[in-house]
């Protein structure tokens, strides 16, 4: 995984966990401060109940002044949301005594609705007068001989709902700027705690395209073991190339040189028909151990990490040898390179590879071979940019059958034309070590039209 994308996604699994965590806080703290507000309403409604009960249990007080000890101006007020009311209702007509603040208006029963305290005392949100929103206790006395009452107190809940809404407003601001100052706190620590993980991936990066071959710089001590294995891991596998080349290089001798004794002895009784056929079969065996000698050596090679190769100089320096080569048949060799294209790998290998195109392009031209070397854009999201190289020549040209033909190890169409019928194989098998591919069709010319791609940087 990319560092920019671990941390993209950190930043925003942070910041999810942040708005629910935050969400569900201001939520619960405003609930709470909702149930609070109620209770200090209630504790305040249930004082005035008491009082009132107070006074219709000992009315000491002549009629005009009794109730006057409430001490709340909003109960003389008309409809002023604050009001008082007493039923005797152990009589066949009740009797309604009730706060000037009611005038003609009356309070409505709760009976059964509402919450029911230990005390005995019920309370709910009612509607009022006016369409008020009321929250009212209500309690039944029985005085005995003095008669049975329902005393009622409501009170405007619009100082609860004003209390808690200002609750909110002050709470959603501090949370707003709160979460504000976490985000960018959560960035600053995803950004430059992550930095030294984006610093190992482009280091990885430079050392795949050859700009690098070991992670340098000092790195934190969480990330250094990792820095520490990964050089290990690049040094240990440099050594087992190594030694596979030594192994391949080895082999080439050991089986090289009896090969060169056959031949030897072969062709001094060419005269012999058993002689020419091992002379023949030689030959094969030597075209088939330098083949896979060669791939063993360049897939050790592009094991290990790449390094880049300046196409255009290569190409040119081809050309020119190309030229003088087949001086004798008049072949012109043209080359049309882009100055930016780089091949990801060694240079002996696309020289390895052009050459056999070109000098297969040369052997069949009539007049003219013509190379171009483009650079295309990645193909997929992720990829490095493309490396094509066009080999054309203006010979006869191959039908379908004939390249697919010349495709196989081994396999000329005409004996009558130097090499041993591995050019284009090896091409293949050298392509395919490195990602690329080889694929043949018509020129515009006219002949033949091979398709090299390859990795580029």
């Amino acid at each position: 995984m990319r560092a920019s994308s671990l941390a993209n996604r950190l930043f925003l699994s942070a910041t999810a966990w942040l708005v629910v965590i935050l969400a569900i806080t201001g939520v619960v703290l405003s609930s709470v401060y909702k149930s609070a507000t109620e209770r200090a309403f209630d504790r305040r409604l249930n004082l005035y109940l008491r009082t009132l009960i107070a006074e219709v249990a000992t009315p000491d007080e002549p009629p005009d002044r009794q109730f006057q000890s409430l001490g709340e101006p909003l109960f003389e007020l008309p409809l002023s949301g604050w009001y008082w009311q007493i039923t005797r209702t152990d009589t066949e007509k009740p009797e309604v005594r009730s706060s000037r603040s009611l005038w003609d208006k009356k309070l409505p029963k709760l009976e059964e609705h509402g919450e029911l305290t230990a005390a005995g005392i019920r309370l709910a949100y009612v509607d009022g007068p006016e369409g008020q929103n009321l929250r009212m206790v209500e309690r039944p006395v029985d005085l005995g001989a003095d008669g049975k009452y329902l005393v009622s107190v409501a009170g405007d809940d619009t100082e609860i709902f004003d209390e808690t809404r200002s609750f909110d407003y002050y709470l959603g601001g501090t949370f707003t700027a709160l979460g504000i100052v976490l985000l960018l706190t959560t960035v600053f620590q995803v950004r430059f705690g992550l930095a030294p993980l984006k610093r190992i991936s482009e280091s990885i990066a430079d050392i795949r395209s050859g700009r690098a071959e070991r992670l340098e710089g000092e790195f934190p001590v969480e990330i250094a073991p990792l820095a520490r294995e990964t050089n290990a891991l690049i040094d240990a596998n440099r050594e087992i190339v190594e030694r596979a080349r030594t192994h391949v290089g080895n082999l080439a001798h050991a089986i090289k040189t009896p090969l060169s004794v056959i031949v030897n002895e072969a062709g001094a009784h060419l005269a012999d028909p058993f002689a020419a056929k091992v002379m023949e079969q030689a030959d094969v065996m030597r075209d088939q151990v330098a083949h896979h000698l060669e791939r063993a050596r360049i897939a050790a090679r592009v094991s290990v990490v790449s390094t880049v190769t300046e196409v255009a100089p290569a190409i040119e320096a081809l050309r020119r040898t190309m030229e003088k080569i087949h001086r004798d048949r008049g072949i012109v060799v043209e080359a049309k390179a882009d100055p930016s294209a780089k091949f990801r790998g060694e240079r002996q290998d696309l020289e390895e590879m052009v050459g056999n195109l070109v000098d297969n392009a040369c052997k069949w031209a009539a007049s003219r071979v013509f190379i171009a070397v483009l650079v295309e854009a990645p193909h997929k999201p992720g990829a490095g940019p493309r490396l094509r190289i066009v080999v054309d020549d203006d010979g006869r040209g191959l039908s379908e059958a004939e390249r697919a033909q010349v495709s196989r190890r081994g396999q000329r169409l005409d004996e009558s034309k130097p090499g041993s019928g591995l050019g284009l194989s090896i091409v293949t098998d050298l392509a395919a070590l490195y990602g690329g591919s080889l694929s043949l069709g018509g020129a515009p010319t006219g002949g033949l039209r091979a398709d090299l791609v390859l990795p580029g940087v």
